[in-house]
């Protein structure tokens, strides 16, 4: 099985500030986990090519977009706080352009059977961007700009995202509220940032509110029927929001899972896409902020991609 990893050097020139958790060695942790790992040797790289202007219209709403175009700061020294969570400085907007730009890069590449799954290795993260909102260290929400390409403007009629970050995918379910054409299953700790999730949905959106504390063993027991609700939706497309901050050693949530959940939800991912999609699997990085369990965490979800 081919897998791509899309990322960009632009990525990492996004800081917000020294010490705020959603820093550029984030990238690099990664990446040296992946070296060492031995991956680089069975996976293959592309650079992500920019999403333009009207790519994020499928998703957001163009005065939203517009605005935050126009308030992209230009000197160095300048911040802009988009949030209390989210500022903007001088290589934000080309950063997220890359991050949503990836996704489109590899729904294409997906169905032009050049790779059959891909991993983003991109930042900003985007689930809780919304489609006239920009929060939670997010500016645009790139599986959703993903998502809608393919639905769009590829062909497809049914996809799926599937999202375990620590937090609710929020601005993901804003904008797929009302498109049956997508399935979203979303796992998040509750009570919690962004406090969304635990309201009614239509049939297409499986939010689990998970509470503090939870290990593995209890996580996988309360996620376990969104593998027949997948069987029976048949996705063309599989998206995966990967948020890796549900980890014990990340303080910024306080799920209690390890490497071997991160496996174990990502092959029961693949066995649905291996029934109905062919394998393909566009997966995205969301969150994860304990450097040495993100690098591992993201180590075991390409293994078992890569299968």
């Amino acid at each position: 099985m081919m897998i791509t990893i899309i990322g960009s050097p632009s990525c990492a020139l996004h800081n917000m500030d020294p010490d705020h958790p959603e820093h550029p060695s984030r990238m690099h942790v990664i990446n040296d986990q992946i070296m060492s790992s031995g991956l680089e040797l069975v996976v293959r790289f592309s650079d992500a090519k920019p999403a333009h202007f009207d790519q994020l219209l499928d998703a957001h709403d163009k005065d939203f977009v517009q605005n935050i175009f126009d308030k992209a700061p230009c000197e160095p020294e300048d911040r802009v706080w988009i949030d209390d969570d989210t500022i903007m400085m001088q290589h934000t907007l080309n950063a997220a352009l890359m991050g949503a730009g990836s996704g489109i890069m590899a729904v294409d590449m997906v169905v032009a059977n050049e790779t059959q799954s891909a991993f983003c290795l991109v930042r900003p993260p985007g689930h809780h961007a919304g489609h006239a909102s920009s929060s939670g260290f997010c500016l645009f929400n790139n599986i959703a700009i993903a998502a809608l390409h393919a639905l769009e403007h590829r062909g497809f009629e049914r996809v799926a995202i599937i999202d375990f970050d620590v937090h609710h995918g929020n601005g993901t379910e804003d904008i797929f509220q009302d498109d049956d054409r997508v399935m979203f299953c979303s796992s998040f700790q509750h009570p919690f940032y962004p406090f969304s999730g635990d309201g009614p949905t239509r049939s297409g959106i499986i939010n689990v509110p998970i509470p503090a504390g939870t290990q593995g063993p209890k996580y996988r027991e309360m996620v376990n029927h969104w593998w027949q609700a997948l069987d029976e939706f048949a996705p063309q497309l599989i998206f995966i929001s990967a948020g890796f901050d549900a980890h014990a050693e990340d303080e910024l949530g306080h799920l209690r899972l390890v490497e071997a959940d991160y496996q174990w939800v990502t092959e029961q991912i693949k066995r649905i896409a291996d029934k109905h999609c062919e394998g393909k699997i566009v997966s995205m990085l969301e969150g994860g902020y304990a450097l040495s369990a993100l690098g591992r965490s993201v180590v075991s979800h390409i293994k078992s991609l890569l299968g």
